[in-house]
């Protein structure tokens, strides 16, 4: 997987966290690079480093040590407005529970990151309406608040919203463990659709099914990439 069409390249990445007098190694020694337009799924049990791994490769975390290189850009350096640009632009960040803005309406909730780019108010809504209608979300849907949207209408809100500044990687956070397993199965393949936009998709999960569908697969086990496996025809 090395070669110039990596769009996330990591080396050496370690993070450790102080617990009273214990030194947690949340992620040890992670290595890998992964190319443009690829669902790739992060996959372990609870515990073993995944959500760490995401949020470092979205710089919401900085590393002990080791590289983060995504799109051409350094993010382990990344410090102060060019970290916030980069999370801003580069990135869309897909969670578990959702966290839309309760008092936004589901178009305010996707106009949001545009609003924080400085986008004109207009084109701001008329491209928050183009994307969720893209994501299933009729027209009527768009003026309700997140408490009186179910639970896969949420989530698909909140991809609708990380598709917002077109960014060129998505990272997604356990995106179906609150939704039951129909609702779960029209996310993912909404989710996997999105890499076949040239995007790269990152999924961190401890879910078979999404593993399954992704083309390559990162299993992790106490901090360390246990094995990887690419999977060519999904």
């Amino acid at each position: 997987m090395n070669n110039d069409n990596n769009v996330i390249v990591v080396n050496e990445l370690v993070k450790r966290f102080k617990l009273g007098a214990t030194i947690i190694s949340a992620v040890d020694g992670v290595s890998f690079s992964l190319p443009k337009g690829q669902t790739v799924a992060i996959k372990g049990p609870s515990g073993c480093g995944k959500t760490t791994l995401l949020s470092l490769l979205g710089a919401l975390d900085k590393p002990t040590s080791g590289s983060i290189i995504v799109d051409g850009i350094k993010i382990s350096e990344l410090h102060g407005g060019k970290e916030v640009q980069y999370r801003r632009q580069k990135v869309g960040f897909v969670f578990q529970s959702y966290y839309l803005i309760l008092n936004l309406t589901a178009m305010e909730n996707v106009m949001l990151p545009m609003d924080l780019l400085g986008i004109k108010r207009l084109d701001q809504k008329t491209k928050a309406c183009q994307l969720l209608e893209r994501v299933g979300i009729s027209s009527k849907l768009h003026s309700r608040y997140p408490t009186r949207l179910s639970g896969g209408e949420q989530q698909r809100v909140a991809i609708a919203r990380a598709l917002a500044n077109d960014p060129s990687v998505i990272l997604a956070d356990e995106p179906t463990g609150n939704l039951d397993s129909k609702t779960g199965n029209v996310i993912v393949n909404l989710l996997h659709s999105l890499s076949k936009e040239g995007r790269t998709l990152v999924i961190a999960t401890h879910d078979a099914g999404i593993a399954a569908k992704s083309n390559i697969v990162i299993e992790m086990q106490d901090g360390k990439i246990a094995n990887t496996s690419i999977q060519s025809d999904n």
